[in-house]
């Protein structure tokens, strides 16, 4: 249980973002990856290496020791580095460590980095856990998915084209971001072309390839001590985890610990889902962004996809869901993506997304799930 006023007794605020553009795997090292997005979040800031007190780093698949040789070309500070492993909620379990940290008065300034290459497979440790599996690793991500989103449409009479449509939404809003690895506009045909398993179709199934993602966060008592511009400042107000629970048969898990999770955070952060300006969501898959809609109070079961085809969650509607064109079109590279969603809603609430911006966003929220189930929630609110 998050305990009441975690962040409310020595606020935290982000000062600090930046990206290396997702992409396709490539020659270049996750060092070179991960010291782009950190330079670029220490200029951003304007603060030096020398006034990180601690780094959290977090990857799912580089292995062990990946920090130290990595932020080192830095500056060989001696500061405490911490490497946090999640699954795809590696980089948002990096920001919860990073906010925890400094609101407890351990330390003024933190970066959280998510960075990652792929390797050949993710390597996920519940395959060498010993326990039988009835359906004998033939569900793969996404038949799960293609599976829950028959359900989805069969119980709300909701027709494949509409379900696309998120996939369309949000590769127009990645066409629109430089850090995106996909950066084209799509039709409904080209979304609905191409099927993998049931309706699901490649472009409604999001890429995992390579990037990083970087924030700094700090405390007043940082801000003040180094001249940090306060109206650049963000302030975290939740932030949720929480791992999967017993459920009734039939429970989709991810939507109801995002319920839970979600709720956590609007408990923590004195909100509700009416309030929420930006959103971005974990939309691996298109269905995705639908079950997380409606579990986390944004609108009713089975109202999502009338939602997205009326224009209300697009960038100007009621709430702007994944402006950067979320994991379907800015990608997965895993260890970034949630760091990569924090950094996105902070150029929201600073008004600095250009043609992505909602307009006067005052409040975002960054959710992501990942194996095992957890689930991650953070809510940051313009001051």
């Amino acid at each position: 249980m998050n305990a009441p006023g975690f962040l409310s007794t020595r606020p935290v605020f982000v000062v600090g973002i930046g990206l290396h553009r997702y992409q396709r795997r490539s020659d270049e090292t996750y060092v070179s990856l991960g010291l782009t997005a950190v330079r670029e979040a220490l200029v951003d800031a304007g603060v030096d290496w020398t006034d990180i007190d601690a780094a959290y780093t977090g990857t799912a698949l580089l292995g062990m020791g990946a920090s130290r040789i990595m932020l080192s070309r830095l500056g060989a500070t001696g500061i405490p580095m911490t490497q946090v492993e999640n699954a795809s909620a590696s980089g948002s379990s990096s920001v919860a460590q990073a906010c925890l940290e400094v609101a407890s008065g351990r330390s003024d300034v933190v970066v959280a980095l998510g960075v990652d290459k792929p390797r050949g497979g993710l390597g996920a440790a519940p395959g060498e856990a010993g326990i039988a599996n009835l359906e004998a690793g033939s569900i793969v991500p996404f038949t799960h998915f293609a599976l829950l989103a028959s359900e989805y449409m069969h119980l709300h009479a909701v027709t494949d084209e509409q379900v696309a449509k998120v996939a369309v939404k949000n590769h127009r809003n990645g066409s629109q971001n430089p850090f995106a690895q996909r950066q084209k506009i799509r039709t409904l045909d080209e979304v609905l072309a191409e099927p993998i398993s049931g309706s699901l179709t490649r472009l409604q199934c999001c890429p995992v390839g390579e990037g990083a993602a970087a924030v700094i966060i700090a405390s007043e008592d940082g801000i003040n001590r180094l001249g940090v511009d306060r109206s650049r400042a963000m302030q975290v107000v939740a932030s949720a985890t929480k791992t999967e629970g017993l459920y009734a048969e039939g429970v989709g898990i991810d939507a109801a610990l995002t319920a839970e999770t979600g709720a956590a955070a609007f408990h923590e952060a004195g909100l509700g889902p009416s309030d929420l300006d930006v959103l971005e969501v974990h939309d691996a898959f298109a269905i995705e962004e639908l079950l997380y809609a409606e579990a986390l109070g944004l609108c009713k079961p089975g109202e999502a996809a009338s939602r997205i085809e009326s224009g209300d969650f697009d960038i100007g509607g009621s709430c702007a869901f994944s402006p950067s064109g979320g994991l379907l079109a800015m990608g997965h590279p895993i260890g970034p993506t949630g760091v990569g969603q924090v950094v996105e809603v902070v150029r929201q609430l600073r008004n600095e997304a250009g043609s992505r911006q909602q307009p006067n966003a005052r409040v975002g929220m960054a959710h992501m799930v990942g194996i095992g189930a957890v689930c991650v929630v953070h809510i940051l609110r313009k001051p």
